[in-house]
């Protein structure tokens, strides 16, 4: 979302339209409650195969959901990948849960990648009359030295990514949050992604772990201050998940530095596979949802029990 004052006038999304595609576009995107700007441009300068954006409203013009995919390589082979992301947007389009669409969606990228293509993707549901959500994502790895080696300035970088960043983020949004939340019916919510080093403390990581303790305690803190404003604040702790942050840091821990992917950790790992960034994506929704209405200042790790 931007500041819409330079914006020209908004194309405006009705009720159980699906907008989008993987061709060039720049303008404003009216929805109810909401105004965005998209910008796309494709590879090369051409009027198709840049990145995939969708926009859709449900029948009651309640939920609006969002998704961007980025797919390797671009240009022609990216118009199938559309029509099927598409396919499914308009398969789920008056569902508030997004669970069956997030793990609808993997399986159609593990197909695409048969090829030696792969695909990312960001997909997010807005519900107009209930609900503001923040989630504080934003993360950065220390380089794994010790305390003594440690520059300063790296000290600075990590730990205010990790915590100066979200309670920046949070001083934004809690007053326009805090006022839909107390209408009839309404609710906020702040998930915080930290991390189950926060468990451990291991040696070699200082400005990382310091970083997201101090995340962890700004949520404990705003949970307990804005309960009163049914404002719910909780934090997902992600063990070793499979994003390129994963794969640099699983590197690090076997020596091989040709890994690209995770699976020849899939066989050691919790239900004899390594964490998705899908299964990180579904905690943060039930802590969103209706189902988590009496939770709050909670921490949940997402790490498969850990190593038992």
């Amino acid at each position: 979302m931007t500041d819409t004052a330079n914006m020209t006038t908004p194309l405006t999304i009705g009720c159980m339209e699906i907008w989008g595609g993987n061709e060039a576009f720049e303008n404003a995107i009216g929805l109810r409650g909401l105004e965005a700007w998209v910008f796309s441009r494709p590879y090369g300068g051409g009027s198709l195969g840049g990145d995939i954006h969708y926009i859709s409203t449900c029948g009651h013009g309640h939920i609006a959901r969002f998704m961007i995919a980025d797919v390797a390589g671009h240009g022609p082979k990216v118009g199938p990948i559309a029509t099927e992301l598409r396919r499914l947007m308009r398969r789920n389009i008056n569902k508030l849960d997004q669970t069956r669409f997030v793990r609808a969606l993997n399986q159609e990228f593990q197909a695409f990648a048969t090829d030696g293509t792969f695909a990312t993707a960001i997909l997010t549901s807005y519900f107009a009359p209930t609900h503001d959500l923040l989630v504080c994502n934003a993360g950065i790895a220390s380089r794994g030295r010790s305390v003594a080696d440690t520059d300063p300035e790296e000290m600075i970088r990590v730990v205010t990514t990790h915590a100066f960043g979200p309670h920046h983020m949070c001083r934004l949004v809690l007053p326009s949050m805090r006022a839909r939340a107390t209408a009839e019916s309404g609710r906020g919510d702040i998930i915080m992604i930290s991390s189950v080093a926060t468990s451990h403390m291991g040696a070699n990581g200082a400005p990382y772990n310091m970083g997201k303790a101090a995340m962890e305690a700004l949520a404990s803190t705003l949970a307990k201050e804005e309960r009163r404003n049914n404002i719910h604040v909780n934090t997902v702790a992600p063990g070793l998940v499979e994003t390129d942050m994963g794969v640099r840091l699983a590197r690090a821990m076997t020596g091989n530095r040709e890994m690209e992917d995770l699976r020849s950790m899939d066989a050691m790992s919790p239900f004899g596979r390594v964490c998705q960034p899908a299964d990180i994506a579904e905690a943060v929704l039930w802590l969103c949802s209706p189902g988590s209405g009496y939770v709050t200042g909670q921490r949940i790790e997402v790490d498969g029990g850990g190593r038992f």
